[in-house]
């Protein structure tokens, strides 16, 4: 059977179970004309009316009640094979696509990989490129499971859950000259700046922050991933605003000095999306679990830490004090029970 032919019998079933076209076009997420488009296609191919008007409903001929009899049977298994009604992680064999940044792939993929080697050893998790600007299309074209980035607004179609809110910082290099005192707005407004841009758009939030008091600053430089950070800001004076778990390990370990931004800057949440026809998918609410568990021990661990070394001045002498303690404590990310998650 061609591909066509069977997502035409998908929304023939649609349509049968709902017995309204509108209701049909939802429960798939379909547009209602994708589905009056799709049901012309089907009354030249199958030869039949399929369906007549009855009052404000629609009624099925003859036709189609013998088709449907024949049909729900063998999609019922289909859609059982596809969206199975039990999950067993520990004997499943599936793959998982995430499209995620940098940052993300860094905190999720090892405590994934410890629960997928000791609990489910036929699971694959694939990372896709980051979809920050087409996070809709990814998801109804099927080309991620799961899309872990800027939290959207309200939508019928995309599912989603606020995981994260994380806290913007300012980074620049321990013996950079604004590093010596408390960092100022003016300070701020005039250094060289380094912006992350997934997009490549070279406007961001602090931008706007900056124009509401009727300031400027020049991005001397964009990166398209965070990975590329620390290393540019190592060996120049440029300075970041960054999202602060971003460039942990190097604030941790006292290669970058942070700073409370000297501007507020309005919070960008991070949410996991997925797509409403996988709302009932047992293994990816699995994996939704584990992954928002994750992400949130992760982020409170990270807070925990960072209130105790942003300041508005940087401070080395603290930051020593609190890497000695570090050194005495058990710093590995959190293991999730998979029983618990």
């Amino acid at each position: 059977m061609r591909s066509n032919d069977l997502n035409l019998l998908m929304i023939f079933d649609a349509i049968m179970t709902e017995g309204a076209i509108t209701r049909a076009a939802d429960r798939l997420a379909m547009t209602q004309p994708a589905v009056s488009n799709a049901l012309s296609r089907m009354r030249i191919a199958w030869k039949d009316e399929l369906f007549v008007k009855d009052g404000r409903g629609i009624q099925p001929t003859s036709f189609a009640l013998n088709l449907w009899s024949q049909i729900k049977g063998p999609l019922g298994q289909l859609e059982d094979a596809v969206n199975p009604s039990h999950f067993d992680p520990a004997t499943a064999r599936r793959t998982f696509r995430i499209s995620a940044s940098d940052i993300i792939v860094d905190m999720l993929w090892g405590p994934l990989r410890h629960i997928i080697e000791t609990e489910a050893p036929g699971i694959n998790i694939y990372a896709m490129p980051n979809a920050a600007a087409n996070t809709e299309k990814v998801l109804n074209d099927a080309e991620a499971d799961l899309v872990i980035g800027k939290f959207p607004m309200a939508d019928n179609v995309i599912r989603s859950e606020q995981i994260l809110e994380p806290s913007y910082v300012c980074i620049m290099r321990p013996n950079h000259p604004l590093a010596k005192e408390e960092l100022t707005l003016q300070g701020f407004a005039d250094a060289d700046h380094l912006l992350v841009s997934i997009s490549g758009d070279v406007t961001g939030i602090t931008d706007q922050a900056l124009m509401n008091v009727g300031l400027t600053r020049r991005v001397a430089m964009s990166v398209n991933h965070f990975h590329a950070v620390a290393p540019l800001l190592q060996q120049s004076d440029l300075i970041c605003v960054v999202p602060s778990i971003a460039v942990e390990k190097e604030v941790f370990s006292g290669k970058l000095a942070v700073f409370e931004t000297p501007i507020e800057l309005a919070k960008t949440p991070i949410g996991v999306m997925w797509h409403k026809r996988q709302d009932h998918d047992l293994g990816l609410q699995w994996l939704r679990r584990l992954v928002t568990q994750f992400l949130r021990e992760r982020s409170d661990q990270h807070k925990a830490l960072l209130s105790r070394c942003c300041r508005k001045g940087y401070c080395p002498d603290a930051l020593k004090e609190l890497m000695a303690k570090r050194a005495n404590e058990d710093c590995t990310l959190p293991v999730v029970d998979m029983k618990r998650a």
